[in-house]
């Protein structure tokens, strides 16, 4: 079970997207844990064949159990890349299929056969080759019971976010509860001073942050006129997709700067905080049904702005749907909030342990500036730097924050 934020301590193991005997390849999803903080697609690191699956689905284990065993060996003979030696995708799905006695059967639907106790051996195939489908199983299985309803675990905890009553909600023709039902669903009066799993995750992870890191807080407020500008006319020839937003820019700033003030990028081990070579920028989304998650944009620092923006968006966008991937909640090195869309023209964040700083980025206010000499309007927002003293103080957070001003003044070195 991997540890997908601080304060975790342990998860749920919600599916498996694998089978004994598949191969996977490293990066490749295997399966979906649920946690306080939603949904969760779990990576491999590790290429090689699935020898054991470890833990059955709806079990809460702590971090660090085991969950499956992968032989790597074949790591170590690689093949070759050659066009003769890729199959096609029919082949591929043929290989992903399994005898099962006389019938074959996807991985996905033995799985979900052994979860809903279905023979697949009854089930009649409408897969290429006589071969069972999870569809298949899923129209095979029986409706449930009236007292309890099926509902997916991404449903379930979309249910939890937005105070719907799951028990309130009438079951499809299949017999389970959608994401689509709960979204539309009014939410449920809730109970006064109650937290919800989400709430008390966060309340752990700052209440440690705060018993543990000790802070230090500065702000810069920068002319946002010369990198607005810029945007603005990189957007003219640009249709609606493809344009940048300002918060892009900023996200690229707080990467680049980084350059000039590496320490900021790192995580402490217990001793010290190394600086890292890449930097997974951690974003703060909050969430439509409260909450808030901070996934990274892996590698920011070898993206170029389109590449950011495009990142950016696919980022917010599977955030709020509850498909995050676990490399995205445990990769962040450094992380970046923002409340400008709420108002707030200063922010002052807590660092995400075992990060070492948080940037904050307030709303562009449009502000009376000097510009040789005359006092003009200019659109400015205010950066802040949360950051850990133990690793920085208040001269290299200094620096960090002069960096990103003078990259947003030039923005073309973005």
């Amino acid at each position: 079970m991997p540890s997908l934020g601080a304060g975790m301590e342990e998860g749920v193991l919600a599916a498996w997207r694998c089978a004994v005997g598949d191969h996977v390849d490293r990066g490749q999803i295997v399966a979906e844990v649920e946690t306080e903080k939603g949904l969760i697609d779990v990576e491999t690191f590790h290429a090689g064949t699935v020898r054991a699956l470890l833990v059955e689905p709806g079990t809460k284990v702590p971090v660090g159990t085991p969950l499956a065993e992968i032989d790597a060996a074949e790591r170590s003979t690689p093949a070759q890349p050659t066009a003769s030696a890729s199959p096609s995708p029919e082949t591929v799905s043929s290989e992903r299929a399994a005898d099962t006695g006389d019938v074959r059967a996807t991985p996905g639907a033995r799985q979900l056969a052994r979860r809903e106790g279905v023979d697949v051996r009854t089930v009649a195939p409408s897969g290429r080759h006589g071969t069972v489908t999870r569809e298949d199983v899923a129209s095979a299985t029986p409706p449930p019971g009236p007292a309890r309803a099926r509902i997916s675990p991404a449903a379930r905890r979309r249910a939890e976010a937005l105070g719907v009553d799951v028990a309130s909600l009438r079951p499809g023709p299949d017999g389970a509860v959608h994401l689509e039902q709960v979204e539309s669903a009014p939410p449920t009066e809730p109970k006064r001073g109650a937290a919800t799993g989400m709430r008390r995750a966060i309340a752990s992870a700052m209440s440690r942050s705060k018993r543990e890191i000790p802070h230090y807080y500065l702000s810069h407020t920068v002319d946002l006129g010369a990198a607005v500008a810029w945007m603005e006319a990189r957007n003219e020839a640009r249709g609606l997709e493809g344009r940048l937003v300002v918060g892009a820019l900023l996200l690229a700033a707080a990467t680049r700067a980084l350059k000039k003030v590496p320490e900021l990028n790192a995580r402490w081990t217990g001793e010290s905080a190394p600086p890292l070579e890449g930097v997974n920028l951690g974003v703060a989304i909050a969430l439509r049904g409260g909450g808030l998650v901070a996934p990274a944009l892996v590698d920011a620092h070898a993206l170029d702005l389109d590449a950011l923006m495009t990142r950016l968006t696919d980022l917010v966008e599977r955030a709020r749907r509850g498909s995050l991937r676990s490399s995205e909640l445990s990769a962040p090195t450094i992380t970046v909030t923002s409340l400008g869309d709420r108002g707030v023209e200063t922010v002052f964040g807590v660092i995400h342990p075992p990060q070492v700083a948080m940037v904050g980025v307030g709303k562009v206010v449009s502000r009376p500036w000097v510009v040789d000499g005359d006092v003009v309007a200019r659109p400015t927002v205010t950066v802040s730097l949360a950051a850990d003293h133990r690793v920085s103080d208040g001269h290299r957070g200094g620096l960090y924050l002069a960096e990103i001003e003078r990259l947003l003044l030039h923005p073309e070195d973005l």
